[in-house]
């Protein structure tokens, strides 16, 4: 979205924005409690509002290896944002470590705006954890702007929110500042027309473009009063449309209108099956029906669906790891490359219930619903096949789904290079039709990697080979990387026959991974060769044994 260039021309509306401090920890401990033994990641976003936060267990969340959130008993010991998962636990050693759900955490708070609405309507979620209000109703209704901002703590407080912090002022941008800074109390009220002095001496990192903001420090420019003394005309010339609206925020001129949360349209489909039943063959058919209407349903409105999720409901309460509560059988998000078709979601429904087993195997306990709801949907225009067809593409498309959906979830995948040391580490499989969740990333430095070229045949199963030196001795290398002989000749096949000579190589390319753990450790030196046929190899030596790890075609 393109921001204002002349915001500072336009009306100024008066907002009330609610910030609730940690509130992906609260939302992790509502979805579940630490002590329950469950993850936040597996878990439904369906907790009762009333839950408290238990703000006294140290907790964090986890993104990408740092620390996205922790609790305030987790900073006692010295836990911050950002830091690496290995440091915070070795500054709290009872840390209770949880992966980040973004999902859920939205999830979450839209049951606290659906709470809000019921007090004060016309609610704006800003992201989780933050939302804005036009504070003119509230203030009439209540007597005020600070009795509105108090009656709407008092609610949370009663749903078991404690901590809530309202800032009212000229704008959003100035009343989210004013809830951060609200000191003892619980509303912070910035008169009309003082936004510009309240926020003079707040800090230009405010701001939340760091390039921007990096540029400003270096022009000597610390405090939003320093950037909002500068000619308006100077910044939209030197920075550009966005650095014109940062510049009118600086100034307490934020125009920007709050717009009020939609609740969006109910498109999930729930399936009820009383007596429950106990076998796989049986749900799926029943939910036939179910998923030809939700795919309807979605083409009258012009929508595909290209993320569900899928929510089984058993008759026994029986749980697995990760579920929030009893009665949720399993959960889970299912992608598609396309868009799903009501064939699609019955497979994605019978492979969630069986798992490896087989389609008519028996469950643990009936099942008593299904319920399908469309996490991500797009226009329908955008997936319209050509009037000719989509060619080869398409067929394959629709050759690997009938695949899969014979074999099952994992029966096709595909393959995706990541990051690693090591040719097998950047080797990565996922089920075809899912988004590839990289747990390392190519990108990253990776300190004694293969350089490029990289060999073109990777074996599943290094080779095992010999290497002589010139005298026909088996070449070593010591804890320094110094070869014990030139390379001279090497045998491909395990047997030691067909020796042939090496004209070329180069190495070795150390690698020592995981030290500090004497069962995973793995310490290595890799080698190009070329033999005398001009076929080259990579080999690799561990400890006293050569192998071939791959080949270069």
């Amino acid at each position: 979205m393109s921001a204002p260039i002349l915001a500072q021309h336009n009306t100024v509306q008066r907002s009330m924005v609610l910030w609730i401090p940690d509130w992906p920890i609260i939302a992790a401990i509502r979805i579940a409690p630490p002590n329950s033994g469950a993850s936040a990641s597996g878990a439904s976003a369906s907790g009762a509002p009333g839950v408290s936060a238990a703000s006294d267990v140290p907790l964090a969340l986890i993104d990408r290896g740092l620390v996205f959130a922790c609790s305030a008993a987790a900073r006692i010991e010295g836990v911050q944002r950002g830091i690496r998962v290995r440091e915070a636990q070795a500054r709290c050693t009872d840390l209770v470590v949880r992966p980040y759900d973004q999902q859920a955490d939205q999830r979450m708070f839209e049951t606290v705006v659906t709470a809000i609405e019921e007090l004060m309507p016309g609610v704006q979620l800003v992201r989780p954890g933050i939302a804005a209000i036009r504070s003119r109703g509230p203030a009439r209704y209540y007597g005020g702007e600070k009795p509105a901002g108090l009656a709407l703590t008092t609610m949370l407080d009663e749903l078991g929110i404690a901590g809530s912090r309202i800032g009212i002022a000229d704008g959003p941008f100035t009343a989210e500042q004013a809830a951060r800074a609200t000191g003892g109390t619980r509303v912070r009220v910035v008169p009309e027309g003082e936004s510009a002095a309240f926020l003079g001496p707040l800090p230009i990192g405010l701001l939340e473009q760091p390039d921007l903001v990096t540029l400003l420090r270096r022009l000597g420019i610390r405090t939003l009063a320093d950037f909002a003394a500068l000619p308006p005309g100077d910044v939209l010339g030197r920075f550009g449309a966005d650095g014109a609206h940062l510049h009118a925020l600086a100034g307490g001129l934020d125009s920007r209108p709050i717009v009020p949360h939609v609740p969006p349209e109910e498109l999930d489909v729930t399936i009820r099956f009383e007596p429950p039943l106990d076998r796989v063959d049986q749900v799926t058919f029943s939910v036939r029906a179910s998923a030809d209407d939700f795919i309807q349903n979605l083409v009258a409105k012009k929508l595909v669906c290209t993320s569900l999720r899928v929510e089984i409901g058993t008759e026994l309460g029986d749980t697995r790891p990760g579920d929030a509560e009893p009665g949720n059988y399993s959960e889970r998000s299912w992608l598609h490359p396309r868009s799903f078709t009501a064939s699609d979601v019955v497979d994605r429904v019978r492979w969630q219930l069986q798992g490896s087993a087989e389609v008519d195997t028996g469950l643990r306990s009936g099942v008593s619903s299904v319920r399908i709801v469309p996490e991500a949907v797009d226009a329908i225009g955008n997936h319209e096949v050509g009037l000719f067809g989509a060619g080869p593409e398409e067929r394959i498309h629709h050759g690997l789904s009938r695949v899969q959906s014979m074999l099952g979830h994992e029966g096709v995948l595909t393959a995706v290079v990541s990051g690693g040391r090591t040719l097998a580490d950047r080797q990565t499989t996922v089920p075809w039709g899912d988004r590839p969740l990289l747990p390392r990333k190519a990108s990253e430095p990776w300190p004694g990697q293969l350089p490029k070229p990289l060999p073109s045949t990777v074996f599943p199963t290094p080779h095992p080979v010999h290497v002589f030196g010139p005298d026909g001795e088996a070449v070593e290398v010591s804890d320094r990387g110094i070869l014990s002989a030139v390379l001279a000749r090497f045998s491909p096949a395990a047997s030691g026959r067909d020796v042939r000579e090496i004209t070329a190589w180069a190495g070795p390319w150390p690698v020592a991974e995981r030290w500090w753990d004497a069962d995973a450790a793995r310490r290595a030196q890799r080698f190009q060769v070329v033999d005398d046929r001009g076929i080259a190899w990579l080999l690799v030596l561990q400890g006293v044994t050569w192998s071939a790890e791959a080949r270069y075609d």
